[in-house]
């Protein structure tokens, strides 16, 4: 019986050791499970994270060299511009500067096709009678002939339907009767269908380089006259007209108005210009300066020709020669023009450091009967002053002159024999 109840004692206890390892197993074994999940998670999560890095770096440095070649070829481009802060202004100006031109461009054409037909071309041949005899030896004497003809061409505008036409007086100046009787010319205008008219002279003005000229046709095409006290430096100029003559007849050009009231000095003249950067060339004389409404805003009528020098042409605003042009049309010439009645010599610094004289307008000659022969002006008196103003030279007088008109009287100063006077001088009216 006691061996009975040591077997169960035994086996008892052997199942509960059986149970304790079961026990002890089923820890290990959860324990080595969550361990394993631990773990796995971990490789998982170091798995991500290595990947995210290996990628960012790949990516990241396929980005860098791609934006590095990109950064370095715009820099060569743009010669080191800042890119990050200007490239989309810079892009946005690029649009508005090609928006502008095509813009511009658009105008351009559309004026040019407008105003276009209102330009003619102007061709003059001319021949002098000479009625003279001359000796030549055993070829015995010869009496009447004629000097072979001499060409000259130009740009006129047409301001009115039934045909009158402005242009430069120098373009049209052998078909001035008035300067010589013994010039048979001839005058033509060629319109923008290439019509061929004859035109007849109506009247010019040296003074101001401006003419009026007349074909007989109807329902021709005008041109607008605009303002030029309206321009501003920079604003659009157009140019047409036909440089180097006919053959480049209707030429188009642009540019900007580079500046106003320009005193230019020719051998006819001093006169106030509009400068403009258009090209203008011999042949041009004449043409249209348009603003961009297709205004007639100037006469071109100057270029500058030297050396190294370009975009330097000069027309008569149109302002100055709107009432000069009327009386042309009225008169056939321009009435009223004050007349002073002198000849003169400028007296520089130097000039009168040298001959103790001073500075001034030295007067060589006095017209008879003119407004300086009744102020009692004398020859060898200089003059120093007109109309509250200083005189340095006979630009000054002139430019001084075109303020008034015949029969305006007006206060000279003068040196004679070294004292200062001063006389009252009426202008006279230019004969």
């Amino acid at each position: 019986t006691n061996d009975n109840k040591t077997e169960v004692k035994d086996s008892l206890q052997t199942n509960n050791n059986e149970d304790q390892i079961n026990d002890s197993l089923k820890v290990t074994t959860n324990e080595v499970s969550k361990s394993f999940k631990k773990n796995s998670t971990l490789k998982y999560v170091l798995t991500i994270i290595i990947t995210s890095f290996l990628t960012s770096i790949i990516i990241g440095g396929s980005l860098y060299y791609l934006f590095s070649r990109n950064i370095n070829n715009q820099i060569d481009i743009l010669d080191n511009t800042s890119i990050f802060q200007d490239q989309k202004s810079s892009e946005k100006a690029t649009q508005n500067i090609s928006d502008s031109t095509l813009k511009d461009s658009s105008t351009v054409t559309k004026i040019s096709k407008a105003v276009g037909p209102s330009i003619v071309g102007i061709k003059i041949t001319s021949s002098i009678n000479n009625s003279e005899s001359f000796d030549f030896g055993e070829f015995g004497d010869f009496g009447d002939f004629e000097i072979p003809s001499q060409d000259a061409e130009g740009s006129g505008i047409i301001i009115s339907k039934d045909g009158f036409i402005i242009t430069n007086y120098h373009v049209v100046e052998a078909a001035d009767t008035t300067n010589s009787d013994n010039n048979k010319t001839i005058m033509e205008v060629y319109q923008s269908d290439n019509k061929e008219v004859k035109a007849k002279f109506i009247g010019g003005d040296s003074d101001t380089d401006l003419a009026v000229i007349k074909i007989e046709e109807k329902n021709l095409p005008v041109a607008k006259l605009g303002n030029s006290s309206d321009l501003q430096v920079g604003d659009l100029a157009i140019a047409i007209g036909n440089p180097l003559g006919l053959e480049f007849a209707g030429s188009v050009t642009t540019g900007v108005i580079s500046a106003l009231n320009r005193s230019i000095s020719t051998d006819i003249s001093s006169q106030n210009l509009i400068q403009t950067d258009a090209a203008i060339n011999p042949g041009n004389s004449g043409g249209a300066l348009l603003n961009s409404n297709g205004d007639v805003v100037g006469i071109n009528s100057i270029k500058i020709k030297q050396a190294g020098i370009e975009g330097l042409g000069f027309a008569i605003p149109i302002d100055e020669a709107k009432p000069i042009v009327e009386q042309l049309i009225k008169y056939g010439k321009v009435k009223d023009r004050p007349m002073i009645g002198i000849t003169g010599q400028d007296v520089s610094e130097a000039i009168a450091k040298a001959y103790d004289m001073h500075v001034g307008v030295y007067v060589t000659g006095i017209s008879k009967n003119s407004g300086a022969d009744k102020a009692n002006i004398k020859k060898g008196d200089i003059i120093i002053g007109l109309a509250g103003k200083k005189i340095e030279t006979m630009e000054d007088i002139n430019l001084i002159k075109k303020n008034y008109k015949a029969g305006d009287t007006v206060e000279f100063k003068i040196i004679r024999k070294d004292k200062e006077l001063k006389l009252k001088l009426t202008f006279t009216e230019e004969s």
